[in-house]
């Protein structure tokens, strides 16, 4: 056989055996089954060699790194856009133009240069940002490497071989897992080597509490949930140690697929709203700009082409390169006009400034058009945990025995974070802790492994969190005989620690399933051994004989008081607390003398967990607490910990992470503003419908049978999209990953604007495909975040409906200064058309209409992001993400205007070439000739006129004279009413600002004073064009020159009316909006239809 055919026949086997590890169910068939099938042996492991074999087949256990796109791809990606690419052109033809200018030498070539100069640069800028924005796109792609276990303890050749690099792993490893160990690989659990193991893989899986695992065969048909005999790469082991099969590596395992969902979500970024718009409006831009170019041409070949005919046909063709170039330069400067250069920075300053307006307000954005995306989100698909709740948990009830026998005292407990400032307990008796109240806070603090700590402004559990909000009780609870409870915001574990040096702890009876409790033996400060003993209720009261009075006296447990407490334990267990139970015994007969000596004949005890019901027997019941449960993704296993029993017979009831108070108005505010929110999350059913009928997702008695679907479920539903478009909200409980990213491609395929919040490693792949992805900034992955468009600083649902009002503000901010800029070019347009097709002179060159776009209409525009959002804002449904950026009504207004900008600049032009006076206005004073209107029309014709002269004319320091060609008066001679042409256009464009602050709005009900950072841009932009205008070397670039008195009251008097027009045209839109958008509700039914 050829050596090409050895080839093929080893990828034959290559493959083979690929697919027989990567088929295999492992988690739905037996050990022996498992060992069978990969070759192993949970003693031996692998031999060396064997794993040489493997590693040919499987690679190693790391994920890909795929290619990112090349600079160079980048910043040809920066120049596909339809503006940047006409804004290129002109840049080009500018200054092919004039290079060949050039030897003009002198003040000409500097002016003719800075046109392109100037578009180069906003293009490099423009690039810069951009390229920096995409290469911020694979960081979570990097960021999801750096949960990867990094080493394992691993069996090979019979030998344990400790911290082995992660990345050799095969299938068919055996390795031991430990406490706080990150899972290196997809693994089959062996057998377990302690009672228990749980392991956090909420991160993954999106569950809310840490999963107890066994080596027990599951359905082959289980979610990744309720495969309960595999650990995943990336979690971690959070209790108890146990011996593992390596079943799947790398970019097999699941971790490998968010990471593949990932990339495949990043290759599908679609634009922003915005941008689409943009894209179209610069297409037609395009279209327009060329029939008009053509058009301006057309209209004047006459004067650089002509012929004559003979015998009827056209003879003798005549060309003028010079005036061809001329009229060329005309269609450049038309180009220039028509394009709105500056409108690219202004949007990013726009966006930038929202930024800052919603990092105010706890909402971090990543990517600067996400804040745009916001105001036109019409669906949120909001994780549960963390998000609508407080991620925390939190003891809400502390019960405690009475003064006598058959009574017991409740107190509420106020407060839902860990911070043991927040609340108080009402009806504390300060400085006034019974001797019940003293053995309750002496349990919780020292029969305790959890701590509190401060992270900056928040406070965060370290343990588990049903002892970090036993530890905060403690906090509010105080010392005895001190001055009322824990206060002021000193030392935040301050009891604990008091109370931990009264009662040194020796030993601990760890937690096991059978008898549901832990205990402490402690030494206390008077020299007695006592055992301090919590866990669930039922299970202690069952193990106690005793019952502690307020007094401290012990009193015998009768059949009446443990039914009392009974009642209680029922009573919170239906308002879905959990509830956790406190016993003591004094002088345990065993360890009297004990002392935490490992010779000591009690320690033996100490070490067989089968003894420890019977030491934690005729224990003494000093009270319970009820706690709200936390749903973080972190959270501890602690059903099985404590409240197994509880829980089994409260199925039915839902189990609270306490909800954000604002959760429930801002969800009304969704609703008001038109906005459906899906809530999507790993947890399971019950609690998750608990939850979202708590804060208004769902009605207290609303039949949500519909409405509340499992992953799974969704994906096996016969129409996916008819379930999705259902009005109101809607749950996906024990949601995968993929199920995620499916339901918003699927939202997005119907035309939704999508927001995806999220905080784990499965959320990412969403975060990344949705149209604005939000991660959490406090209980967030760094993998959610780098995939993310926005991070909430507070994890809180209400501050994503907050950046939603901000965002629609923004957009309708945005709107005004386009509407703004775009009409301001309208005008321009038409000046330098109606200049062409009246045959008059260039009124303005192309880099003072430069100047204008780019500078003086700068400041107002970017002022006009400043406007107040409409006080009704977030009652208005989301707009459409085909609702166009102008609207026929508004293109005609601005036509319009465009129009009366065209005939001011010119009329201006021509008025100070034929008229000595205008509206009482004397523009005789400089001394200038006059001309008739046919002269400046024919001004090409100069050549020809007989008897021609014109006196000289002063304009500041300056004197203009035309002795020796008079007919240089229609070319520098132009400068005074080129001057007049610009300024008017400036001023016309300052007045124009105002019209923009509101859509039809009147300037009489939103005065200009309503935004004063628009007046104090118009005051900018004034400051501008008085520096051009009188500083000299300014002045020469510009071609331009000082103005008197008289000539600024023309400017004034010609440029006012816009505003005039403008309200004209404001009140027929008020009067005819209803006529112009009852077509628009009818129109969007037959679509949803």
């Amino acid at each position: 056989m050829g050596r090409g055919g050895e080839d093929y026949g080893k990828r034959e086997i290559v493959s083979a055996a690929s697919s027989k590890v990567e088929n295999f169910p492992a988690w739905a068939k037996d050990v022996k089954q498992c060992e069978e099938n990969f070759q192993t042996n949970r003693e031996l492991g692998l031999s060396s060699a064997e794993v040489e074999k493997r590693r040919e087949i499987y690679g190693w256990n790391e994920l890909e790194k795929h290619e990112g796109t090349s600079i160079f791809q980048l910043i040809l990606e920066q120049f596909n856009d339809t503006l940047v690419r006409i804004l290129l052109l002109a840049a080009i033809i500018s200054f092919v133009l004039a290079w060949l200018d050039g030897d003009e030498g002198g003040e000409k070539e500097i002016t003719a240069f800075v046109e392109p100069l100037v578009i180069f640069l906003i293009l490099i800028v423009n690039a810069i940002v951009g390229i920096w924005q995409e290469s911020n796109a694979e960081k979570a792609l990097e960021a999801l490497k750096e949960i990867q276990s990094e080493q394992a303890n691993v069996v090979r050749d019979g030998k344990k071989v400790s911290n082995l690099p992660a990345k050799e792993l095969v299938p068919g490893d055996i390795v031991e897992l430990r406490v706080g160990d990150k899972v290196p690989a997809d693994m089959r659990v062996l057998t377990l080597i302690s009672s228990t193991v749980r392991v956090e893989q909420g991160s993954l899986t999106g569950e809310s509490e840490a999963v107890s695992k066994t080596a027990k065969v599951v359905p082959e048909n289980a979610d990744i949930q309720g495969k309960k005999c595999m650990v995943f790469a990336g979690t971690t082991v959070v209790n108890g140690n146990c011996i593992c099969m390596v079943t799947q590596i790398g970019m097999n395992t699941e971790i490998g697929k968010v990471h593949s969902q990932i990339h495949e979500a990043s290759q599908s970024d679609d634009d922003t709203p915005l941008k689409k718009k943009l894209n179209e409006f610069g297409e037609v831009l395009t279209m327009i700009i060329g029939v008009i170019c053509a058009l301006v041409w057309l209209i004047n070949v006459k004067y650089f082409l002509s012929w004559e005919y003979v015998d009827g046909w056209p003879s003798n063709f005549k060309f003028s390169f010079e005036k061809c170039t001329y009229y060329f330069e005309i269609a450049v400067a038309l180009a220039v006009a028509a394009i709105p250069e500056g409108l690219p920075a202004v949007i990013t300053t726009c966006l930038a400034l929202g930024t800052r307006k919603m990092a105010q307000k706890n909402a971090l954005v990543r990517k600067l058009p996400s804040v745009e995306t916001l105001g036109c989100t019409t669906v949120i698909c909001s994780d549960k945990t963390g998000t609508l709740t407080t991620n925390q948990m939190a003891v809400s009830k502390l019960i405690a025995i009475g003064s006598r026998p058959g009574t017991l005292r409740a107190f509420d407990v106020e407060g839902t974070t860990y911070n043991p400032f927040d609340g108080k307990i009402r009806g504390w008796a300060a400085g006034e802790m019974d001797a019940n109240l003293q053995m309750i806070a002496k349990i919780c603090a020292v029969c305790n492994d959890a701590g509190v700590e401060q992270s900056g402004s928040h406070y965060v559990a370290t343990g588990m969190p049903t002892e970090a909000a036993l530890k905060v009780l403690i906090e509010k609870m105080g010392l005895p005989e001190e001055n009322g409870s824990s206060s002021g915001h000193g030392d935040h574990q301050r009891c604990c620690q008091a109370w931990n040096k009264m009662e040194q702890r020796i030993a601990t009876l760890e937690f096991d399933r059978d008898r549901k409790s832990m205990g402490v033996i402690v030494n206390s400060s008077t020299g007695q051994k006592a055992l301090l003993v919590k866990g669930a209720v039922e299970n202690l009261l069952e193990r106690s004989s005793f019952m502690q009075l307020r007094d401290g006296s012990i009193i015998e447990l009768d059949q009446y008081s443990k039914d009392l407490i009974l009642q209680s334990l029922h009573e919170m267990s239906t308002d879905a607390l959990r509830c956790l139970g406190f016993a003591y015994k004094e002088e345990p007969f065993e360890f009297t003398t004990y002392n935490g000596d490992e010779d000591h004949p009690a320690h033996q005890l100490l070490l067989n967990p089968s003894n420890y019901s019977s030491i934690e027997s005729k224990l003494i019941f000093a009270g319970l607490v009820g706690l709200r449960v936390s749903c973080c993704f972190w959270f501890v296993c602690i059903f099985i910990f404590l409240f197994l029993p509880i829980f089994l017979k409260h199925l039915d009831k839902p189990m609270k992470d306490p909800p954000r108070k604002e959760v429930r108005q801002a969800i009304e505010d969704c609703k008001a503003a038109g906005i459906r929110v899906m809530v999507i999350t790993g947890d399971n059913k019950n609690t998750a419908e608990a939850i979202c009928r708590e804060i208004g997702v769902f009605g207290s008695s609303e039949d949500i049978s519909s409405r509340s679907l499992t992953g799974k479920d969704f994906m096996d539903h016969p129409n996916q999209k008819n379930h999705l478009r259902q009005s109101g909200g809607l749950l996906f409980s024990r949601a995968e990953p993929r199920h995620k990213q499916e339901i918003v491609r699927l939202l997005k395929e119907d035309g939704e604007v999508v927001a995806m919040t999220g905080d784990g490693v499965n959320d990412a792949p969403a975060l990344k495909l949705a149209d604005i992805g939000v991660a959490m900034g406090i209980a967030g992955t760094e993998v959610a975040k780098e995939a993310s468009d926005m991070v909430l600083a507070d994890d809180n649902f209400s501050t994503i409906v907050a950046a939603v009002g901000e965002g629609r503000s923004i957009y309708n901010n945005m709107k005004a200064f386009i509407r703004y800029m775009i009409s301001s070019n309208i005008g321009e347009v038409a000046s330098i058309f109606l200049t062409s097709a009246l045959g008059i002179p260039e009124g303005m060159i192309p880099v003072q209409l430069l100047w204008v776009n780019l500078v003086t209409d700068g400041p107002p525009a970017t002022a006009l992001g400043f406007n107040p959002p409409d006080k009704d804002i977030m009652k208005k449904p989301p707009r459409r993400s085909d609702d166009s950026l102008i609207t026929a009504w508004i293109l005609f207004r601005y036509l319009v205007i465009g129009l009366y900008v065209g005939i001011a600049t010119v009329g201006v032009f021509i008025i100070w070439y034929t008229h000595h006076s205008f509206l009482g206005i004397d523009l005789s004073g400089d001394g200038h000739s006059l001309v008739t209107y046919s002269q400046l029309a024919n001004w090409g014709k100069c050549d020809s006129w007989e008897g021609f002269s014109v006196s000289p004319f002063t304009a500041g320091s300056q004197v203009f004279k035309f002795d020796s060609d008079p007919c240089d008066y229609f070319h520098s001679g132009k400068i005074k009413a080129s001057t007049l042409s610009l300024s008017v256009l400036v001023a016309i464009e300052m007045f124009n600002s105002l019209n923009a602050l509101s859509e039809d709005g009147s300037l009489l009900t939103m005065p200009p004073w309503v935004n004063p950072w628009l007046l104090l841009a118009m005051s900018v932009s004034f400051g501008l064009h008085f520096l051009i205008l009188y500083v000299p070397f300014l002045a020469r670039v510009f071609g331009i020159v000082p103005l008197s008195t008289n000539e600024w009251l023309l400017v004034i008097a010609v440029a006012f009316p816009v505003i005039l027009i403008d309200e004209l045209l404001k009140f027929i839109g008020r009067r005819t909006t209803r006529l112009r958008y009852t077509a628009v509700p009818k129109s969007s039914k037959q679509k949803a239809e």
